[in-house]
């Protein structure tokens, strides 16, 4: 029998701060509704409106099953929850772990309701080769990706059971190294043209995967008499080096800015990742400390004065 989960007293100071932080400071989006479990959803006596997902019925009354924000569409209504599994679409960047070989696909693992399949026709034979694959191919598929890896690949399709499909066909995506892994929830991540970035003055390299997963890199950058790669040849893996104790320093920092947002669950893109470093440098803050309740609390209460400037 699984026992009674009670919210640890960091959480609630989290809570806290962030609420004492925006008490007086104004919305975003103040057209936003945000209801909880049992909340009367508004159909302005809306006459043949859909019921959608997050809402029920009751004795006539449109209620909300989730806690989330309050979607419109029409006639349909329905509630988004805040905190969900990753529910893909067509072209998402996406970060995840190779959990299986199988029979021409690796299984990879993207925090979504199942495992996706990255089939072997979707990746890049060694040397840019264009063929068909072959059984030869299929015995060496562990020499492309092994379990265990982590690749950063694009969400080729979907279908309505939630089965992703990825491919990796592409020079930017591939397997990972030089880093290390950061967990949030996929609504935290904003959706923008490029997910694959470089903090400017950081050193650091981003992957911000829309399924919560983001890859924090050392910055590699080509020797300047490699010749650039073609359209058709295949992007090598990165060659696992020896990060510098500098490079090192910069991605925990990173690394701890992006957990710091995320426990106050404020968005995550590039500037907010850097703002958060500046700050962290200009006032000495420790790395350690940067998830900390004193550097929570300043992350807080910059963004409540950032939005009573934009008020």
């Amino acid at each position: 029998m699984p026992g009674i989960v009670i919210q640890s007293p960091q959480q609630t100071n989290t809570a806290a701060l962030a609420e004492a932080a925006f008490e007086d400071a104004p919305t975003l989006h103040p057209e936003t509704s945000y209801v909880c479990v049992g909340d009367t959803i508004d159909t302005d006596q809306q006459e043949g409106f859909l019921r959608g997902h997050g809402t029920q019925v009751v004795d006539g009354t449109l209620m909300a099953t989730v806690c989330g924000v309050i979607q419109r569409v029409n006639k349909l209504i329905s509630v988004v929850p805040v905190k969900n599994r990753y529910n893909p679409e067509l072209g998402d960047v996406v970060v995840g772990r190779v959990t299986e070989v199988a029979n021409k696909r690796w299984r990879i693992d993207l925090r979504s309701m199942q495992a996706a399949a990255l089939m072997l026709s979707a990746v890049n034979l060694p040397g840019g080769v264009q063929r068909r694959r072959t059984a030869e191919d299929e015995l060496n598929m562990r020499t492309v990706y092994a379990e265990g890896d982590l690749i950063s690949a694009e969400v080729q399709s979907f279908y309505a059971d939630g089965a992703i499909a990825l491919h990796t066909r592409s020079l930017k995506y591939g397997k990972l190294a030089n880093g290390q892994m950061v967990e949030v929830p996929p609504t935290l991540i904003k959706r923008q043209k490029q997910h694959f970035t470089t903090l400017e003055g950081t050193g650091v390299q981003l992957i911000l995967g829309l399924n919560g997963v983001i890859w924090v890199s050392a910055e590699t950058k080509p020797a300047p008499e490699a010749p650039k790669p073609s359209v058709d040849s295949n992007a090598q893996p990165p060659a696992v080096r020896t990060v510098s104790q500098a490079e090192r320093h910069a991605i925990a920092r990173v690394a701890n800015c992006i957990r710091a947002l995320a426990k106050l669950f404020f968005s995550i893109h590039p500037t907010s990742i850097l703002n958060v470093y500046t700050a962290s440098l200009d006032q000495q803050v420790p790395i350690t400390a940067i998830t900390q309740e004193a550097m929570l609390a300043d992350i807080a209460g910059r963004e409540a004065a950032l939005r009573h400037g934009e008020d």
